[in-house]
């Protein structure tokens, strides 16, 4: 495939994979390689040249949200941080982030939802909650908190779903809170998952 002036194959790549993303957004998992080459301003074969087939891109894309959003944890953890913890606060800054961008969390969803409809995406997506599993285990908080932060964060990045919130403090304490769950201290002590 010829290059446009100035764009690397991973800038190439990068164009497909949001073209990809765009046309499945928009038209579910019935768009075709000639709809994403068209959204992306390459040939057919241009396309084919970085993905040999559609569930290849697929499959990449999918993949794509994944590293891209256990980048954006990484990249947040704080590197003076040295608290049992520091992993969980940077999954929390990043899902509230969401929150604060409703934008973003409104284009993202409906792409999720016409993933989730392969079951090879459906795989990988259990293989990455697993991933996040064992990364927040090693974290160094009890497991009933990572999982209650977690979950609540994950909540509240969905939360311009389905609640419109011009006034972004009350988002921004239920961050705070959250990560203030991670500090060993008396919230603790309601936290501890039923006996019996």
């Amino acid at each position: 495939m010829p290059r446009v002036a100035g764009r690397t194959p991973e800038d190439t790549r990068r164009v497909l994979l949001d073209a990809a993303g765009s046309c499945i957004r928009a038209r579910g998992t019935s768009a075709t390689l000639d709809h994403i080459a068209k959204e992306a301003g390459v040939s057919k074969g241009g396309l084919l040249h970085h993905f040999a087939t559609k569930d290849d891109l697929v499959r990449a894309l999918a993949q794509d949200l994944f590293d891209r959003f256990r980048a954006d944890v990484l990249a947040a953890a704080d590197l003076d941080d040295v608290a049992p913890g520091r992993l969980t606060r940077a999954y929390v800054r990043v899902s509230a982030e969401f929150s604060h961008d409703p934008g973003k969390f409104r284009d993202l969803v409906p792409l999720l939802s016409h993933l989730a409809t392969v079951p090879e995406i459906t795989e990988l997506a259990r293989e990455d909650t697993l991933r996040w599993h064992d990364d927040l285990a090693a974290d160094g908080l009890p497991p009933h908190v990572t999982a209650l932060i977690t979950a609540a964060a994950d909540g509240i990045s969905a939360m311009p779903a389905w609640h419109h919130h011009p006034d972004r403090k009350p988002l921004t304490d239920l961050e705070a809170l959250l990560i203030g769950l991670t500090t060993p201290g008396p919230a603790w002590d309601h936290l501890a998952p039923p006996r019996g």
